[in-house]
């Protein structure tokens, strides 16, 4: 009988074998900004409301495998035409793992931009299927020449584009991506989770390119714990994929308070300019500071260049606060870090932290 290493080493694919687990960090006991969450919780008042629609939840059952009113609340919400529909998602990430299954034919190439979310390249590989990346510009927009050689020379079956972008924060150029999907010959996929803090969507022209689709999550909105996301665009897309979508995907708990707080939209929408707010206070601070760099951010969190990035990330760990470490991530991101724009409280622990660490290091 072969040992154990040996059965591993000759079954699991080696592309498998080469890759290395999505890490999330231990955060227990520390100030947490390294994933792009809303730090407020909802009101009291609705709190007490969801509590008692969860009470009378029947666990017991399956979930709705086609909750066609939470469905109506999200089509009601983006104000989408009759033709247009929703696919709901256990998150964003099985939604970029169902498109790409769809489309996955012999020798169909899924594109991306780079540095940008690593689930992309992560969920092609899975699947065996080719992924190809393309270098963003040094300062992080659309190298549209590049852009549109890739296209052209590989024909891709599926493009997705993260709008705003993660882990830079940049909003693209609308009509560079308008250009992209018009060159395009298969899918192309407008990835908003970030839309709550952006000035800009792309759902309003879901109807002018047949190849479009903008999926969304309302992870960053304030609902990360229920793991909900979805693809807006024609049913005719959105029909095949639900062939896909494993039965009972989003559970009982998550589809009941995404209805409660949907109802309670304005809640959720008051945090998110509260956050933007501090995200123009934040980078102001930061800017002040010699020797960092704050990228420009439409998202909740700030994309910063200073120098012994990795030491200043474990500084900030010492003294209680997560934030993400990019360096060595990617070539485009040395000394670089991200922060989560936080409460007003702990973005202040944060500054402390970051400049108290920097005094440390001169």
């Amino acid at each position: 009988m072969s040992s154990i290493p040996t059965l591993v080493s000759q079954l699991i694919r080696p592309e498998i074998l080469a890759l290395h687990a999505y890490h999330v960090p231990v955060s227990a006991g520390l100030v947490k900004l390294d994933a792009m969450e809303n730090p407020y919780l909802v009101p009291p008042t609705l709190r007490a409301e969801i509590a008692a629609a969860v009470s009378d939840a029947a666990i017991n059952r399956y979930p709705d495998p086609n909750p066609l009113a939470l469905k109506r609340k999200i089509a009601e919400l983006l104000a989408l035409a009759p033709d247009m529909t929703v696919l709901l998602g256990n998150g964003s990430d099985e939604l970029i793992q169902l498109l790409a299954m769809a489309v996955h034919k012999p020798g169909a190439i899924l594109l991306g931009v780079e540095p940008s979310f690593v689930m992309y390249k992560m969920i092609a590989t899975f699947l065996g299927m080719r992924y190809v990346g393309v270098p963003l510009a040094r300062d992080f927009s659309l190298d549209m020449q590049a852009m549109l050689a890739a296209i052209e020379r590989d024909k891709p079956a599926l493009i997705f584009l993260a709008y705003p972008n993660n882990p830079t924060g940049n909003a693209f150029s609308a009509a560079a991506i308008k250009q992209i999907v018009a060159a395009a010959p298969g899918l192309v996929v407008v990835d908003e989770a970030y839309y709550a803090f952006a000035e800009d969507s792309f759902i309003k022209h879901l109807a002018d390119y047949p190849n479009l689709l903008v999926m969304r999550t309302f992870s960053k909105l304030g609902m990360a714990g229920l793991r909900l996301g979805f693809l807006a665009g024609s049913a005719l897309w959105l029909n095949e994929l639900e062939k896909l979508r494993l039965p009972y995907n989003v559970g009982v708990l998550p589809q009941l308070v995404a209805e409660k707080l949907l109802d309670n939209h304005d809640v959720l929408v008051a945090q998110a300019e509260q956050i933007k707010l501090d995200r123009s206070g934040l980078s102001s601070q930061l800017s002040a500071i010699a020797g960092v760099q704050v990228y420009p951010s439409s998202a909740n969190f700030l994309l910063l260049r200073v120098a012994r990035a990795q030491e200043i990330f474990e500084g900030l760990k010492q003294r209680g606060v997560l934030i993400k470490n990019l360096h060595g991530s990617h070539a485009m991101l040395q000394d670089c870090l991200r922060v989560t724009v936080g409460t007003p409280e702990e973005n202040q622990k944060f500054l402390s932290a970051f400049n108290e660490t920097i005094i440390q290091l001169a």
